[in-house]
């Protein structure tokens, strides 16, 4: 068992995403990962889809989810479940950070484009 302090989000290079990886392989888990962000308003991740399970807790602020040309809103106290493969969009519509907690069912957590190219992620995953 390990006891970590959580580091606050840092600013990524992707434009108003602030990141920080809470617990994955370099923590010795071999099948999960967690991760913290924070979208500022406005701010959008790019469409994307993982090779894994995703499940997204709202821990504040507002957005909306685009998932296969639905979006769904959703906000404090809500959960995002994206299955293995699924392409989706997550984007700030409030006027505060969202403040977003995922979990990952692989570490390191592989991330592609719509057209199926690996995406370089710019923070460990």
């Amino acid at each position: 068992m390990t006891v970590l302090a959580q580091p606050q989000p840092q600013p990524t290079g992707l434009p108003g995403i602030a990141h920080a990886t809470w617990a994955g392989r370099d923590e010795g888990l071999q099948q999960l990962s967690v991760w913290r962000q924070s979208l500022a308003p406005g701010a959008a991740t790019p469409p994307h889809g993982h090779g894994c399970d995703e499940v997204v807790f709202c821990l504040a602020g507002h957005g909306e989810a685009h998932i296969d040309g639905a979006v769904h809103a959703f906000g404090p106290d809500t959960t995002v479940v994206l299955p293995r493969r699924r392409m989706h969009q997550l984007v700030n519509t409030g006027t505060e950070p969202l403040e977003l907690l995922a979990v990952f069912a692989a570490t390191p957590v592989d991330t592609q484009w719509p057209d199926g190219q690996e995406i370089a992620l710019p923070w460990r995953s």
